[in-house]
């Protein structure tokens, strides 16, 4: 990891806890009117980008397959995030819940009021119901937001960056969402490397706000290449 000169700052609070995460920040330097990296960080993704929709193609394909076959249904899943500079965009994913995934979640929310806070503190679920079988290995391998090459190509995310958020998501940052609004968001980014869901709120939040601050095209290179083994290593939860 690259060091820097820093300042403290700190995070938001948990939604739910009422704990804070502590940063070390340099002072920002991002081009004005441009999302933080500017032509350079948008070069390196279309590079990416392209190469990986050539090299990925078959396997995606065949994800498309076996999605149609054993689930039946749409393919794609969108849905609406916010990116630059409170933009809203369709967030690609290869589709892993049941077509009814919001009344599944509400009747497991009305018998599990665990659950019900684990989704409020984090926005995810180690255990999700709505989550098909064939939806559970893609998840478990990330290989669900594969799709959101085209998300990166179109310009409305970027290979490395925020986490992509919806609208209400946007409150748990407080002070701080300014952070996440002057960038694109990622398909990956330092919260896939950092603990992906096993992580507070806070301290995605916190991730976020030390990527903008300290952004480099040397931090999204060394970025990519950790999120390799990451990827490869299939999670305990979804």
């Amino acid at each position: 990891m690259i060091v820097m000169r820093t300042e403290k700052v700190t995070c938001p609070p948990d939604a739910m806890s009422g704990t804070s995460a502590h940063l070390d920040l340099m002072p920002r330097t991002s081009t004005a009117n441009m999302p933080v990296g500017g032509r350079s960080k948008r070069t390196f993704d279309i590079a990416v980008a392209l190469a990986a929709a050539v090299l990925l193609l078959p396997l995606m394909l065949l994800i498309a397959l076996l999605i149609k076959l054993f689930d039946g249904g749409t393919i794609i899943f969108r849905h609406r995030r916010i990116g630059y500079r409170g933009g809203e965009f369709d967030c690609l994913k290869f589709r892993t819940m049941h077509a009814n995934g919001d009344t599944v979640l509400e009747r497991y929310f009305a018998n599990s009021p665990a659950a019900h806070q684990e989704w409020l503190e984090k926005r995810k679920l180690t255990h999700d119901p709505r989550v098909t079988k064939i939806g559970a290995i893609l998840r478990k391998t990330s290989l669900d937001e594969l799709p959101q090459i085209l998300n990166v190509l179109k310009g409305e995310m970027s290979i490395v960056g925020p986490r992509p958020v919806v609208h209400d998501e946007i409150a748990l940052y407080g002070t701080y969402s300014h952070y996440y609004l002057q960038s694109r968001p990622g398909l990956t980014g330092a919260w896939q490397i950092g603990g992906r869901s096993n992580t507070s709120y806070s301290h995605r939040v916190a991730l976020d706000v030390a990527y903008v601050e300290q952004w480099s095209m040397r931090t999204d290179f060394w970025i990519v290449v950790r999120t390799i083994p990451v990827v490869l290593t299939v999670r305990d939860s979804c």
